[in-house]
């Protein structure tokens, strides 16, 4: 008998301000929903990839599927949401279905155009990543592999999570049902998440439970993020995190 998926309480003031227009970026409540270049999108997951280490930009072009992953899902996403007229909508968007389909043939990552992810995707290793058409994710995320973002629940609960700023989704995890997943918040390796986990929160186990509230500050790295305003009002209200040992 296969066990019942029940997704936790919806709790929106704890996602970030997503804003309903899917040509739009994901902001943060207090930033401006401001749609953002291709280019400028592209440029941003390019360039976490340089915050996590990275040494020159041939090997994340070349050699780093996650890139390739949010390259293609960016520009999908572009032209699906920018596209109007129904006749070439539809030669669009067999278009995109085939480059995404060769995508998760050659990476094992699926994100569909559809889905609404904030700038600054850090995909950190690539295969057996599913992220549903309908979740939603903020500014500067890490995805690991193996990572399933997904619906679930049933009645009202039935729908996908939504993961505010700065969220680190550790390897093989699953986040299932109309949830959230507060700013800063850490979903740790084979954490299975049918409940919303607060901002800084660090949720583990199977099921899994929040077990602290660090944040996932030592894991996401961003250009210039000492001085994002977020990040550090976030720092300076968490009381469990002592702001002066978080580094780069």
């Amino acid at each position: 008998m296969g066990m019942q998926v029940q997704a936790g309480p919806w709790e929106p003031q704890e996602a970030s301000g997503i804003t309903a227009d899917s040509g739009k970026a994901i902001v943060s409540p207090g930033k401006e929903h401001a749609p953002l270049p291709l280019s400028r999108l592209i440029y941003l997951d390019y360039r976490r990839y340089f915050a996590a280490g990275a040494r020159n930009g041939l090997s994340v072009i070349a050699f780093t599927q996650g890139f390739w992953a949010s390259t293609v899902f960016r520009a999908s996403h572009w032209v699906l949401t920018r596209c109007r007229l129904a006749g070439l909508r539809t030669v669009v968007k067999a278009g995109c279905i085939i480059s995404q389909k060769f995508i998760e043939i050659i990476t094992g990552i699926c994100i569909p155009g559809r889905c609404n992810i904030g700038p600054g995707l850090y995909i950190g290793h690539f295969g057996g990543i599913f992220v549903d058409s309908d979740a939603r994710r903020g500014e500067n995320c890490n995805i690991a592999q193996g990572v399933t973002i997904g619906k679930g629940g049933r009645g009202e609960l039935h729908g996908a999570p939504v993961l505010g700023d700065r969220v680190h989704v550790g390897a093989n995890a699953v986040i299932l049902g109309k949830i959230t997943i507060g700013n800063d918040a850490v979903i740790g390796p084979g954490a299975v998440v049918m409940n919303s986990v607060p901002a800084c929160g660090v949720a583990m186990g199977n099921p899994a439970r929040v077990v602290g509230n660090s944040g996932s500050f030592e894991f996401v790295h961003y250009d210039e993020m000492e001085n994002d305003p977020a990040r550090k009002s976030q720092l300076q209200n968490d009381s469990g995190q002592d702001a002066s040992h978080v580094t780069k």
